[in-house]
Parts: C-alpha cells; sequence; structure tokens
C-alpha cells in the first residue's frame, strides 16, 4: 500500500507534520515492558485529537459537495464535536451539533466546562436531545430542516467514523510504519474503541505495513459481542475503498469500560494519574484512561500474544479532565 492510494481522496492539511511517535521510559520501568506512546492528542487544532485525522478527509469530501454546515452528533463531552466544530470554525463553515447527556449528569462542570465550552466559542450551535438512540436519522431528519431553510448541510456521522473518515487511520499506519522502521519493532498496538474509525483504518493499514503487529482495541462504549460487528464491518469497507483485502481478527478486550460510555472508573481514574505522575501525559477519563487501563492489565496478566514492545494510541480528549472534575 503506498501513499498514492490515499492520495486519489480529496483531503485537506489540518495535521502537516506527523505526530510525535514517543518513547516512555518511566512508565517502562514501572511496568517491566517497553512502551511507546502516538501523540495524536497534540493534533494542532482545538486542543487536539485523533478526529482531526478523520476531519481531512470529511471536510474535503464537505467542500467538494459545496457544504456550508458541517453537522454532527455527540455526547455534551464529544471530542469528536468539538474538533469538528473547530474545522468548520477554520474553514468558514456553520457548525451544528446533536449532544445528548448519556450519563444523565446534573453537575455543572460537565454541563457547561471542557469540550461543551470550547463548542461555544467556536460559535457552534447546539441543539440538545434526549438521546442519541438512532443518530443517523436524527442526522438525516436536521439535514432536512436545514435544506429546507436554505443551507447546504454536511452529514459529519458520530465520531467521524464511516469508511472515508476511517482513511485517516490507515494514514496514521503509515506513519507508525516510518516512525518505527529500523528503530522498534512493536509487539502490538493498542487503541480505545468506541465509533470504530480509529480501530478500524489501523487494522486495514497496520494489516498490510506491519502484519505482525498485534492491535488490541479496548472498548470504551460495548461489549465485545456488540463492539465487533461495528469494527469488522468497517474493516471491510474501508479495505474496499482501498481495493485491498481486510483479514485480519479483529481483538476486542471489553473489562474496561464499565459501568457505561462517558462514566469514570477507578482503573482509567489510576491510569491518568500514573501516566500524569509518570510521564507528566494527559489522559481522559472516557476513552484514554480507560484503554491504559487496559494496556496496563494486560501487561500485567500476559494478554499479549506476543512479548517485544507496546505502542498505545494516545487519541487526546484532555478538555473533559474539567469538565468531569471533581469525579464521584
Amino acid at each position: 500500500m503506498s501513499l498514492l492510494t490515499l492520495s486519489t481522496f480529496p483531503r485537506l492539511e489540518l495535521i502537516g507534520a506527523p505526530t510525535p511517535l514517543d518513547y516512555l521510559p518511566r512508565l517502562s520501568d514501572h511496568l517491566g515492558r517497553d512502551i511507546f506512546i502516538k501523540r495524536d492528542d497534540v493534533t494542532p487544532l482545538a486542543m487536539g485529537g485523533n478526529k482531526l485525522r478523520k476531519l481531512e478527509f470529511l471536510a474535503a469530501d464537505a467542500l467538494r459537495e459545496g457544504a456550508d454546515v458541517l453537522l454532527t452528533a455527540g455526547a455534551i463531552q464529544s471530542n469528536h464535536v468539538r474538533q469538528t466544530a473547530a474545522v468548520a470554525a477554520k474553514l468558514g463553515l456553520k457548525s451544528m451539533a446533536l449532544l445528548e447527556n448519556p450519563i444523565a449528569s446534573a453537575a455543572e462542570n460537565y454541563l457547561s466546562n471542557g469540550n461543551r465550552l470550547l463548542l461555544d466559542l467556536f460559535g457552534t450551535e447546539v441543539i440538545d436531545v434526549p438521546a442519541l438512540d438512532d443518530p443517523a436519522a436524527q442526522l438525516q431528519a436536521q439535514a432536512e430542516r436545514l435544506e429546507a431553510q436554505g443551507f447546504r448541510p454536511y452529514i459529519v456521522p458520530v465520531g467521524g467514523s464511516n469508511a472515508l473518515g476511517a482513511l485517516g487511520y490507515v494514514s496514521c499506519a503509515q506513519e507508525i510504519a516510518h516512525q518505527s522502521e529500523g528503530i522498534v519493532d512493536f509487539a502490538a498496538v493498542v487503541v480505545a474503541s468506541g465509533s470504530a474509525g480509529t480501530h478500524a483504518g489501523l487494522a486495514v493499514g497496520l494489516e498490510q505495513l506491519l502484519p505482525q503487529t498485534e492491535l488490541v482495541g479496548i472498548t470504551v462504549s460495548r461489549s465485545v459481542a456488540d463492539q465487533q460487528p461495528k469494527v469488522y464491518a468497517l474493516q471491510q469497507a474501508v479495505a474496499q475503498r482501498l481495493s485491498l483485502s481486510a483479514r485480519a481478527p479483529v481483538t476486542l478486550w471489553d473489562e474496561y469500560y464499565a459501568p457505561q460510555y462517558g462514566a469514570p472508573n477507578d482503573q482509567g481514574q489510576q491510569a491518568i494519574r500514573l501516566l500524569a505522575e509518570l510521564e507528566g501525559v494527559l489522559l481522559d477519563p472516557v476513552y484514554s484512561g480507560k484503554a491504559m487501563a487496559g494496556l496496563i492489565d494486560g501487561v500485567a496478566r500476559g494478554r499479549f500474544r506476543e512479548e517485544g514492545p507496546i505502542l498505545f494510541m494516545h487519541t487526546g480528549g484532555a478538555p473533559a479532565l474539567f469538565a468531569y472534575h471533581p469525579m464521584d
């Protein structure tokens, strides 16, 4: 697979230089295993995060279609909605978001701080909804209302996770392969698995470029039984877009997301504190904290298929630290 393959798709350059791939010496000493980190939390817009890779392709498609509104949906503290709103502001487009409160929190920080605060700064029009029980249909209905008002909306799916958006993480796999070549052979890559686009894109890219490297998705919202079909379907759709076959198995661990999506847990909070104290790296309570908890426990229990260095995908989310404080 070459860069030429991805170059056939319209793409905005929102990230520029590759994000750092760093060794974590103090965490490695603590765990007794070499741990590296891919710093997609430091992408250069709106306090960083993984969704910007997807938006390079999705926003380019929106401009190609002549859209004047980026319309998306997520939780009140959605990193995806925050980054989509920032891209809309950068491009001079209107942004609109359907937001739910998945944990039914009445805490003022959750309702108005963190990512939600940033939406106001970006000028996003927010529509609060009781639940995103069928986000595709809800977004389509809102798009039709906007069209009736004379707008040209472009629907950005939840998490930016469709076959087009997931190409951003095929590109990330290329970065990882290039940055690690001749330096380190990763036994495994660990990533938070939620809306599944990041996981699926990495699965396709790593199968082509680093086929001996195990990819482990730590679920943040669903059981393995519910998450596996989502990742698999996107993995196949991405591969089809690139005229590739995708045969790598989808590996998921689901012991770390309880009690539910968006609700912090003790393992995740301990992982956040550990990375902050040992490496000065900030994780978040919804995605990366729980994924790191899975990595730490996986090392302790010998769950990884092979010995050797592990790469942790830091997908961002630090603004949520302020929204979830104080945490019960």
